[in-house]
């Protein structure tokens, strides 16, 4: 096995050349040919040369330590110095996975450090815990595959070292600024990942009850840890760590001086009275096809972009609706979601819920448009949103709840003069949100918990809740 001395532990460079030595080997393989040069960790006293498969399966953290401690033999430590401290470089494990499509995409959230609410809010960005630990990284990949039962036996399929480039450090640094805002009001219980684009204040507690004191609320919050997305982890993965990926076009080619929803916000802004007709014209889109997603299509042309897929979108999970307010100055359309199966909602718990877990980590980017009196439909402006916290918590969450207790119940179903009616939460039972069909048609169904097989249903956001977040000046 490899000794301490074939790298120098102050050149990030030669730790990555050592690091290298890891790809195409399972954890197990790492054990095995260690050679018993193991390290005692100072702070528990654990010894790590006799680390069972059962105590890192409970752990997936102690992957990491694994490396650290048989890999590269340095203790760990957990204060708030970078793990190769004098080289300045941290060392993170992350999962992997390989899509049906053969694409990759990170399994998961990056877990950074975690958030002191007490002591951030005191922090400048550049000389924070935080960028500490993120300004240079020794990320090492490995592929989860679900049929692999222990952890031991995940292989290792990349390894590199990464520096946020220029532009994505300037959105990250915005992202901490948003965060650290947030809990100087008193809002550290408000917390969402929905609130950032890159950086994410993600939940990091050992229980669903766990909760922390901040600074300005006698409010008990949850736990939370600095994290870059799993969207932006994905991009790292395809962009900077697999060789050959292809990559998507950036919306900001050059370094802008506003942030970045700014500058989004003014170049949809410069375009704004223009009707659907002058823009399809402007850009080249031909109007008589009728394109699927036509207004989104424009949005991205309007921020340059050739194809429908933004770099800055995709890092940041910022996902494209378009919204048509009528000359009535209402929206007929609800905003649909992706269908759920009804035999696995009834398993999720609220906290840890599909729909839920949506909404918390997604940032939306409307763009909307309204029919003038003449009936011209004209691009009015756009806005980022994401949900609040006491909407999400509280009317989504009962609606979510009423659904699943509906369908562990049974679901009550009356078909009048062809037409299926039951008793899942209806628009006008909840502001905010309701339950109905969003299959292709009728015969698009799904199996009920009773074995019975019913068309296939979603969760929408009410048309009038959507209609009353939209910002005054774009209605």
């Amino acid at each position: 096995m490899e000794n301490i001395n074939e790298y120098d532990k102050r050149n990030p460079a030669s730790i990555e050349a050592y690091a290298r030595k890891l790809i195409g080997k399972t954890f197990r393989q790492v054990c095995d040919e260690d050679d018993g040069t193991f390290v005692i960790n100072t702070k528990t006293g654990v010894d790590y040369g006799t680390v069972e498969v059962s105590q890192v399966k409970r752990n997936k953290g102690n992957l990491g330590q694994l490396i650290e401690e048989k890999f590269f033999h340095y203790l760990c430590n957990s204060d708030s110095r970078p793990d190769f401290s004098e080289a300045g470089v941290e060392l993170k494990v992350t999962p992997y996975k390989r899509n049906k499509n053969g694409t990759l995409s990170a399994k998961e959230r990056l877990i950074l450090t975690m958030i002191d609410y007490f002591s951030v809010v005191n922090e400048k960005f550049e000389e924070s815990h935080l960028w500490n630990k993120s300004r240079l990284i020794l990320l090492i990949y490995y592929l989860y595959q679900q049929d692999i039962k222990q952890n031991l036996d995940y292989k290792i399929g990349y390894t590199r070292l990464f520096t946020p480039p220029e532009q994505d450090v300037k959105i990250i640094k915005h992202d901490y600024e948003v965060i650290v805002e947030k809990i100087k009001e008193g809002k550290a219980h408000e917390l969402s990942e929905g609130d950032t684009l890159y950086l994410g204040a993600a939940p990091k507690a050992a229980t669903s009850k766990d909760r922390r004191r901040q600074p300005f609320s006698d409010i008990l919050a949850k736990p939370r840890a600095f994290a870059f997305k799993s969207s932006y982890m994905t991009y790292v993965l395809n962009t900077y760590i697999v060789p050959g990926k292809q990559t998507y076009e950036p919306i900001i080619v050059d370094t802008a001086q506003d942030s970045f929803e700014d500058y989004v916000v003014s170049k949809i802004d410069s375009y704004r009275g223009q009707s659907i007709e002058k823009l399809g014209i402007e850009f080249d889109v031909n109007l008589e096809k009728k394109p699927k997603n036509l207004e989104a299509m424009l949005a991205y042309r309007m921020l340059g972009i050739k194809g429908n897929h933004a770099e800055e979108f995709e890092k940041a999970n910022v996902v494209v609706k378009t919204i048509r307010i009528g000359s009535n100055g209402k929206i007929k359309e609800s905003m649909s979601f992706p269908t759920f199966k009804f035999k696995e909602l009834i398993k999720e718990k609220w906290e840890d819920s599909t729909f839920g877990n949506y909404l918390r980590e997604t940032r939306f980017l409307f763009i909307v448009y309204k029919f003038d009196s003449e009936g011209v439909l004209r691009l009015r402006g756009c806005q980022f949103w994401n949900i609040p916290y006491e909407d999400l918590e509280t009317d989504v969450r009962q609606v979510w709840e009423k659904t699943v207790q509906v369908l562990k119940d049974g679901l009550q179903i009356q078909v009048i003069n062809g037409i299926n009616y039951n008793n899942f939460p209806k628009a006008s039972e909840n502001k905010v949100c309701h339950v109905r069909p969003h299959g292709q048609n009728a015969s698009d169904t799904d199996e009920l918990p009773d074995g019975r097989y019913y068309p296939k249903q979603c969760f929408w956001l009410n048309n009038t809740y959507i209609l009353s977040q939209i910002n005054n000046e774009l209605r």
